[in-house]
């Protein structure tokens, strides 16, 4: 009866934390005061564990497994292959070179403020803070208008500095279970859990892809099998990395940057794109939202075990606790902004034609990147794993204050971004990136040449197989489809005050095509409400006309 008992609690428990996911979605819109979603999502997290009394029992294993793969593939997925390669250099900075710089100088700057914190210990707390966080970062890109390549930077730092930062807090905690280190063992660790991680999610999508195109091109494809299988390949490949020791978050990022070039292959059917989308979406947003739900009813007991540890310790000034959060937090923001500054320095000496113009702004763009650096799930699930007592048997040291800072650290630098990025960037003159347009144009144009030869081939097609009657009706249409993409090709290849109209009018016409399926779905809900056709073909139509109205907006 018990166990029944706990499982129904620990179902009321899952079931709340999706309720407040949805609630918080409308909470941002209805508060008269901007907060960022994440805020919102922890408070009521916050509010769940005050509310039902029975909290989650964490295990970060299985925290990792069942969040962080689906979310780490689909932002290698999704994330520019050609600003990676293009900032490369800047990304493996922050990625490898900062992390490191943190470590070492936050661990030191720690111990002093603690000096009750062994020094092993402040590295392993600076080794876990030192990754930013994917999720968190795309949760503030929402609400700040971050320039693009600064993004895209960010976003690639952040999808590969999770090995580095945890590979330092294993043998930070090993440094404190052992008293020993070695930078020989510890560096050929590294290149393993990097190396191997990555080979294990290229390898898994590879061979997953080609056994499920060998499967349709036999048997045909299977929209729900397809797009289960999809979801089933981030965890895959992490486990499969986990199994051979190697990084199973960097497999679930290689995982999903090769299945970015699996797709391009085109072998999948429009239907099951469509729909594989939308299954992304809603699990990217529940996940999302989950994680810092969680985040929220950890809290509570995360701060009572801090308190209890500092009074245990002779401090009777829970205060303290604050100080030392802010105090961390801000020792973050000043090593990634001198590591960042400095870096960019370099940058400059090396290539001397930067304009005068572009230094007055940098400072900005600088503090940005800096604030930019927002911790998250993997800070939270990474210091959860620390053990709770030596191999003497004794406690480990101020462990409860290590996860207290950490969980704070991820609260503030989530609130720094949210504020400070919107007014930091506010009437930032970013240069535009020109290539973007043209590449844009360049490929309408190449596709509307290719369309129209297609076009072509099958009115032949359908020529030899239709009456000479028919034949008049064949040409209309074809002629009718050629000119939509003649007009594309027009349009691409006009530069200047020419392009600037033909956008606005492209523009004006996409609002009155949007009005016109406003138009058809409120004529065909009416028709099916008057019972004058079945709701089953109201359904069908009504889909094609939200798919249309998805494609212009």
């Amino acid at each position: 009866m018990l166990g029944h008992t706990a499982r129904m609690a620990s179902i009321e428990l899952a079931l709340a934390m999706l309720l407040a996911v949805i609630v918080s979605g409308y909470l941002v819109r209805v508060i008269p005061f901007s907060l960022p979603l994440p805020i919102v999502q922890i408070a009521l997290g916050g509010a769940i564990a005050g509310v039902l009394h029975h909290g989650v029992v964490l295990e970060p294993a299985v925290f990792f497994l069942l969040f962080l793969p689906p979310l780490l593939f689909l932002d290698g997925w999704r994330i520019p292959k050609d600003g990676l390669l293009r900032d490369r250099a800047a990304i493996l900075q922050l990625a490898l070179g900062l992390v490191i710089f943190t470590v070492v100088g936050a661990g030191y700057l720690i111990h002093l403020l603690i000096p009750a914190m062994p020094l092993a210990v402040a590295f392993a707390l600076a080794a876990v803070v030192s990754p930013t966080d994917p999720v968190a970062v795309s949760a503030i890109a929402k609400r700040a208008p971050i320039p693009r390549r600064l993004m895209h930077i960010i976003e690639g730092e952040s999808l590969l500095n999770d090995a580095s930062g945890l590979v330092c807090f294993q043998f930070a905690v090993a440094a404190v279970l052992t008293g020993g280190f070695s930078i020989g063992t510890a560096t050929m660790t590294f290149l393993w859990l990097v190396f191997a991680g990555l080979g294990c999610g290229i390898a898994f999508t590879l061979v997953v892809a080609f056994v499920q195109q060998w499967l349709t091109r036999r048997f045909g494809e299977e929209v729900g099998s397809s797009i289960l299988l999809n979801l089933l390949i981030p965890f895959g490949a992490y486990m499969l990395a986990e199994q051979l020791h190697a990084s199973g978050i960097l497999a679930a990022v290689a995982a999903g940057i090769t299945m970015s070039y699996v797709e391009l292959s085109g072998r999948s059917m429009a239907r099951t794109r469509i729909e594989r989308t939308a299954v992304w979406n809603t699990i990217q947003f529940t996940l999302n939202g989950i994680m810092f739900v969680l985040l929220g009813e950890q809290l509570p007991a995360i701060v009572r075990n801090a308190i209890q540890t500092m009074r245990e310790g002779g401090h009777d000034e829970p205060w303290l606790l604050v100080v030392y959060a802010v105090a961390v937090t801000a020792m973050l923001a000043i090593l990634r902004f001198g590591w960042v500054w400095a870096s960019l320095r370099i940058h400059l000496l090396r290539h001397r034609a930067a304009t005068e113009r572009a230094d007055a702004g940098n400072w900005r763009l600088i503090a940005a990147t800096s604030l930019a650096g927002v911790r998250g799930a993997i800070t939270l699930a990474g210091v959860l794993t620390l053990p709770l007592l030596l191999a003497d048997g004794s406690a480990f040291p101020m462990r409860s204050v290590a996860i207290f800072l950490a969980a704070a650290v991820i609260v503030l630098s989530l609130l720094a971004a949210s504020f400070g990025l919107p007014r930091l960037l506010k009437s930032l003159e970013v240069p535009r990136e020109p290539a973007t347009r043209q590449e844009e144009d360049h490929a309408r144009a190449e596709a509307a040449t290719a369309a129209i030869e297609s076009v072509k081939r099958a009115q032949q097609a359908l020529l030899a197989e239709t009456t000479a009657e028919d034949a008049n009706v064949c040409a209309d249409a074809a002629s009718r489809v050629i000119a939509i993409y003649q007009r594309r090709i027009r349009e691409s290849g006009h530069e200047g005050s020419d392009a600037t109209s033909l956008r606005k009018a492209d523009d004006v016409e996409r609002q009155l095509r949007l009005a016109g399926l406003q138009g058809e779905r409120a004529a065909l809900l009416a028709l099916a409400r008057s019972r004058r056709i079945s709701d089953a073909t109201s359904r069908r139509l009504v889909r094609e006309i939200d798919l249309m109205e998805s494609l212009y907006r």
